[in-house]
């Protein structure tokens, strides 16, 4: 009697599942996202995309294998759903400085959000908010963030990439003054007396403003270690008071602690 091999089943795996969320922000780094084109086709024959309000209204039940977070949490709603979120999502990612510092919202921080509330709102009792805005990281564990306002679009593909080759994502630390030596750019800060940014804040705009003869803006938050201090010296060599001191460093970045602490420092 002659038996038959067994059955071997041609069905392919299923496919990783990556969910993008909204939390208060502008949009941008999603759209950076959508902005990838051709890339994002190939990505969508990788990943099968549950939830992505920008591109879709189709919703799909998680687990999710990978969770794209953008904004900050800046509401009691968005503290309790910032929580369902990492309960349903193996790796949780943060894009831009809304979700990783708090945003250019979290100026609130530094003022009485009443204030603001009664100068916008004819009615503010029948508004909801929190009186700071915050990263994700501080209400749920992160397992990345990806710095930015907007994100670069390289850097997304190469963490997405990072996480279907099951490997830490190689996103450099460095200043955005390593970018500019890159790039043979003259220092705008030394040659020319331009306020720059660029020696503490992180790299990953290819050093897009020092390239036409404009100082850094900091929307990539601080780098890992940034020497302040040393930089406000410099900036006063310019004549910069306290109050423009203040004013660089609390944009984008704001409450990103390195930031936060720098303005107007004595």
């Amino acid at each position: 009697m002659t038996t038959s091999p067994p059955a071997t089943s041609t069905q392919a795996p299923p496919r990783p599942t990556l969910a993008v969320w909204k939390f208060a922000s502008c949009d941008g780094c999603q759209l950076t996202l959508l902005d990838c084109e051709d890339e994002l086709l190939s990505l969508a024959d990788a990943l099968d995309i549950a939830v992505f309000a920008e591109a879709s209204s189709a919703v799909v039940a998680g687990p999710y294998d990978l969770s794209l977070v953008e904004g900050s949490v800046s509401t009691p709603e968005d503290a309790e759903r910032i929580q369902q979120i990492r309960a349903a999502s193996r790796r949780l990612v943060t894009i831009g400085a809304c979700a990783t510092a708090g945003g250019v919202q979290a100026l609130r921080d530094f003022a009485d959000v009443d204030d603001f509330l009664a100068a916008v709102y004819a009615t503010p009792d029948y508004i909801s908010t929190l009186a700071t805005s915050t990263p994700i990281s501080a209400h749920v564990r992160v397992d990345f963030e990806l710095r930015g306002c907007p994100i670069d679009r390289g850097q997304l593909l190469e963490v997405i990439s990072a996480f279907l080759a099951r490997r830490r994502p190689t996103i450099s630390s460095a200043s955005v003054c390593t970018e500019c030596k890159r790039r043979g750019n003259v220092c705008v800060l030394v040659a020319h007396g331009t306020p720059c940014l660029g020696p503490v804040t992180h790299a990953g705009c290819g050093a897009l403003c020092p390239s036409y003869n404009r100082g850094c803006y900091g929307c990539f938050g601080p780098m890992e270690s940034p020497n302040t201090t040393s930089l406000i010296r410099q900036l006063r060599v310019l004549r910069m008071s306290d109050v423009d001191i203040d004013r660089v460093f609390h944009t984008f970045n704001a409450a990103a602690p390195a930031f936060r602490d720098a303005g107007g420092q004595p």
